[in-house]
């Protein structure tokens, strides 16, 4: 239209006859869609009658009108409607901009029309500007999606957005770029990117391959905040909210194995995903443990755009352990078998942001406890003792954290040999002890020696190994026929045995063995013995070898089991009793039984040398 003179009747003609023309216009436009639509629906209604016998109908009635359904996910048309569908069931969904989304499911009977009414209700505040519009010219009945393919993703239809002459229909946008998905039945019209600026007019030729055309519209960037749906007879305007989203930790610094609140909430979104977390909703809150820093996403889509937020949560995975011992140094001491000394070691630790503790020799704890320990070297024989034995606390969690304790505790001391026992055989005086009187015999100087083989052998046997016994062996000597010497040396082991079980030796640990002359010592034993021998013999006994040698026989050995050990044979010539012991007549009875008295011993010899 040419610019006049406002003064120029020309020019004000001109005016009213662009006017008329336009009102021309606007009626064909009208006339023409409402042919169109007769059209569609008297196809529709004949295509449905020729399948009837395999589909049925669902006749569905929405408010507002404008409201858009789809079916099973698909987009179909906006309004109320008749649409044929197959038998069974199927999913609605009817969405219209500012109102809440309503889904219902349907049944459909061959050859049977459903009906379904759905009211959708208002929703959502007002969306304040600056903005840009979208255009579309093409498919008018194609459902428009903005950045998603899925029904909720429905911002309107092109039918709501192809006009802004006279009668304005805008898709009112914040300045960006949106992936635009134009579709109808199931099928893709166009899908593509379109970038808006605010106070920019965009144009979007769908039947051109989604050819754009970008103008100047200066009002998007004054308009100010508006419905969230606006329709008139042919107007309307959809107005699309940004999304808003924020993310954030109740604590964001925790210890291994504990747990925190994740808070979020998003505005206008339609998926909502956080990291390592499953079906998000909008908003809401969730608790996690987290087992190592981790930095949640949020990622909120929708029509408006996509929103994403941080928070980080801090782990602290490393354990903190301490090990400490009541002693650094102990003391050890053991004879023989037998420990005799080891001090008790008490181990006292704690570990924290740990949920396991294992300690050498103790295996899994509680993360905080002590323990009474005793230590045993590792050294087997015999000798001083010093060596350090290590104990290590390791402490760990689930987070894969460790840390690790160790104390080395100072073990000193040695290890003995169980005491010997020293065994020396024990000598009667000249057929004693009688068959009448078989106590009398073991004299004073003897019974000592037996006193000190008693106190060994139970000394030694606290600490031995193994389980001792004495064997107690009787001799004669030569006088005297087989049998006699025989029963002789019976009584004299008999004697000797009642003494040592008097003694505190177990009657069951002595064995009592006769054998009268035989295996006697022969007179070069006797020299030998006196050759060794510490305390060398007296005269007496040197000018008279028959009868040293006859007194070395009658005597008593003492064996000690399982060893073998054989009691030594030295004859006792230092005793105060030696010469009643070593002289050859039977001395008589009195003097033998005073000679058992310590305190009668040196009278007895006296007595006996006269």
């Amino acid at each position: 239209m040419r610019f006049c003179h406002i003064r120029s009747m020309n020019c004000r003609r001109n005016r009213r006859n662009a006017k008329e023309n336009s009102k021309e216009m606007l009626t064909t436009r009208s006339s023409v869609f409402v042919l169109a639509a007769f059209i569609i629906v008297s196809l529709a209604n004949i295509s449905t009658a020729s399948d009837t016998g395999k589909t049925g109908k669902l006749r569905i009635h929405v408010s507002p009108k404008q409201a858009y359904v789809f079916v099973d996910g698909s987009a179909i048309r906006d309004g109320s409607q008749t649409i044929k569908l197959l038998p069974g069931p199927h999913q609605v969904t009817v969405h219209n901009s500012g109102y809440a989304t309503v889904t219902e499911s349907v049944q459909i009977d061959a050859g049977k029309t459903s009906d379904l009414r759905i009211d959708l209700q208002k929703s959502g505040e007002n969306v304040s500007g600056p903005f840009g519009d979208i255009e579309f010219k093409g498919d008018s009945r194609a459902a428009v999606l903005l950045n998603g393919t899925t029904p909720d993703y429905f911002v309107g239809h092109v039918d709501e957005f192809n006009w802004n002459w006279i009668w304005h229909q805008r898709l009112l946008v914040h300045p960006g770029t949106y992936n635009v998905t134009v579709t109808r039945e199931g099928k893709s019209i166009w899908s593509g990117p379109v970038t808006v600026q605010a106070g920019e007019q965009v144009t979007v030729y769908l039947d051109h391959d989604g050819k754009t055309k970008t103008k100047s519209w200066r009002q998007g960037e004054t308009l100010g905040t508006q419905p969230r749906f606006q329709a008139g007879i042919a107007s309307a305007q959809v107005p699309v909210a940004p999304l808003t989203a924020t993310l954030s930790a109740q604590s964001t610094s925790v210890n291994c194995g504990q747990s925190t609140q994740l808070n979020w909430n998003s505005t206008d979104a339609v998926d909502v995903s956080i990291t390592d977390l499953d079906n998000v909703t909008a908003s809401g809150d969730r608790s996690v443990t987290p087992m190592k820093t981790t930095t949640y996403h949020l990622v909120a889509k929708g029509p408006g755009g996509e929103v994403t937020q941080a928070a980080t949560v801090e782990v602290d995975t490393q354990p903190v352990a301490t090990l400490t011992a009541s002693e650094q140094e102990v003391q050890y001491h053991k004879i023989g078998n037998k420990v005799v000394q080891d001090d008790p070691v008490i181990l006292n630790w704690s570990a924290s942001n740990a949920d396991k503790v294992s300690i050498t020799s103790l295996g899994d704890e509680g993360t905080n406890g002590n323990a009474t320990i005793t230590l045993e070297p590792a050294q087997i024989g015999t000798g001083p003792v010093d060596e350090v034995q290590n104990y290590t606390l390791s402490a760990t969690n689930e987070c894969g954290g460790t840390d690790t304790k160790t104390i080395g505790l100072h073990v000193v001391g040695s290890i003995d040999p169980a005491p010997p026992v020293t065994l020396a055989s024990v000598f009667y005086p000249s057929n004693y002890p009688h068959v009448a009187k078989p106590k009398v015999g073991l004299l004073s100087s003897q019974r000592a020696v037996l006193n000190e083989a008693a106190s060994q052998f139970k000394t030694h046997e606290q600490y031995a190994d193994d389980e001792m016994t004495l064997v107690v062996v009787g001799h004669t000597d030569v006088r005297g026929t087989d049998s006699y010497n025989l029963q002789l040396s019976e009584r004299r082991a008999e004697l000797v045995k009642e003494y040592l079980v008097s003694q505190g030796i177990p009657e069951d640990k002595i064995q009592i063995r006769a054998e009268g002359q035989q295996n006697e010592l022969s007179c070069g034993d006797v020299t030998r013995l006196q050759t060794d021998a510490q305390q060398k013999p007296d005269a007496w006994m040197t000018n008279n070898n028959k009868a040293t040698w006859m007194a070395y026989n009658r005597r008593v050995d003492i064996v000690l089991e399982p060893a073998g050990q054989v009691s030594s044979q030295a004859y006792p010539s230092g005793a105060s009793d030696a010469r009643l012991l070593w002289q050859r007549a039977e001395p008589s009875l009195h003097d033998v039984d005073a000679a058992t008295q310590p305190s009668s011993a040196t009278k007895s010899v006296q007595t006996a040398q006269n």
